[in-house]
């Protein structure tokens, strides 16, 4: 199973071209960014599974 918590399956996750890698894109605030960076083990309240098809494998 897949971790619920990964950002290769976020939806906020994308291409930055200016960087050359993949960033988040959700608009966190500062100290949201360092509290999230700080605690390693909570998850990230902002993620999203980005997968379309999730729902439409699960009724197969």
């Amino acid at each position: 199973m897949a971790n619920t918590n990964s950002c290769d399956t976020c939806a906020y996750c994308g291409y930055d071209e200016d960087y050359g890698e993949y960033v988040c894109d959700i608009d966190m605030d500062e100290d949201d960014y360092i509290r999230f960076l700080s605690d390693r083990h909570s998850q990230c309240p902002y993620y999203r599974n980005g997968d379309e098809y999730l729902v439409v494998r699960s009724q197969m």
